[in-house]
């Protein structure tokens, strides 16, 4: 086969694309990519690879760089899915600016038949409590928490809201956990668990999730809210990603294991042994790599 190293591309422009803001896009974000996994061979190849990315919903051009870079990493290792973490339109979940904040920027990946799976966030309530959002399409969402499964890996999607009905939500989610298969756990929903950014850790969120995680082995929970980049080191055998955009400030924890105030998505490869992160820029730099391997059973 070929080797998986990136495809060197020298411009957003030389891909052909139409949105809208190509000309802008080609001359700011020129892409030189590096492989994800830094110890992948041929004969070790992922079950499933996808990406995720936070606070999505902009429709500036902080989120067509995103999306134009993303569009180019499927184009070099393609990917089925995205999983999305919440404020998915701004300011006020309004679907009427779907095809601004979503359609547009993430069409190339859309033609590609790429689905996308969304959680809910706080700016998505705003408007008729997030069910216009939970209605569109091409956000795969089956409720306002669900569950699904690709390859070696079953998903869990929450509402994290404060509002939400967490004592339905709570014995769906430890019910759901307990009959799973697969050897790979992930849920997302939008607000961090722990977190050194502006919001800082959700004490309530750590008492209700994190004794499920570590009872069903959840091996990673990926989140958007605080805007900025950062994973810890395991807690108790969970490690937690948020990643979101429009960047602020972020600090370091004692269980901080990289953190940075960067516009970025993430890309995960699931392995039968491994997961493989990588954090990667609006130019398409890879700036963290972190492995997380799969406890014996």
């Amino acid at each position: 086969m070929k080797r998986r190293n990136f495809l060197a591309l020298s411009a957003f422009g030389s891909l052909g694309l139409v949105l809208g803001r190509d000309r802008y896009l080609a001359n700011k974000y020129p892409l030189k990519f590096l492989a994800c996994s830094s110890i992948a061979t041929e004969t070790a190849l992922p079950e499933l690879r996808f990406a995720a990315v936070g606070d999505i919903g902009t429709g500036d051009n902080h989120q067509y760089a995103i999306a134009k870079t993303m569009s180019c990493y499927c184009d070099a290792n393609p990917f089925p899915l995205v999983l999305l973490t919440g404020d998915n339109i701004y300011e006020y979940g309004e679907i009427n600016k779907i095809n601004r904040t979503f359609e547009t920027p993430y069409q190339d990946l859309l033609q590609q038949q790429v689905e996308f799976y969304a959680a809910i966030g706080n700016h998505d309530i705003l408007t008729n409590n997030g069910i216009d959002e939970i209605n569109y399409q091409d956000f795969n969402m089956q409720g306002r928490y669900y569950t699904f499964t690709q390859k070696n890996v079953q998903f869990f999607a929450l509402d994290t809201n404060p509002e939400a009905s967490w004592r339905k939500q709570l014995s769906w989610l430890e019910d759901n956990l307990a009959k799973s298969t697969q050897p790979w756990t992930i849920v997302f929903g939008h607000h961090p668990v722990y977190s050194s950014g502006k919001h800082g850790t959700n004490l309530k969120l750590v008492q209700r999730l994190t004794p499920l995680f570590s009872r069903y082995g959840v091996q990673l929970y990926l989140n958007g809210h605080d805007h900025n980049y950062e994973r810890t080191l395991p807690i108790k055998h969970t490690t937690y990603l948020t990643g979101g955009a429009q960047p602020r400030p972020v600090g370091k924890s004692n269980w901080t294991a990289y953190s940075v105030a960067k516009l970025s998505f993430a890309v995960i490869e699931a392995y039968q042994d491994r997961l493989e992160i990588c954090g990667i820029d609006a130019k398409g730099n890879i700036f963290d790599r972190a492995t997380i391997s799969r406890s014996p059973t």
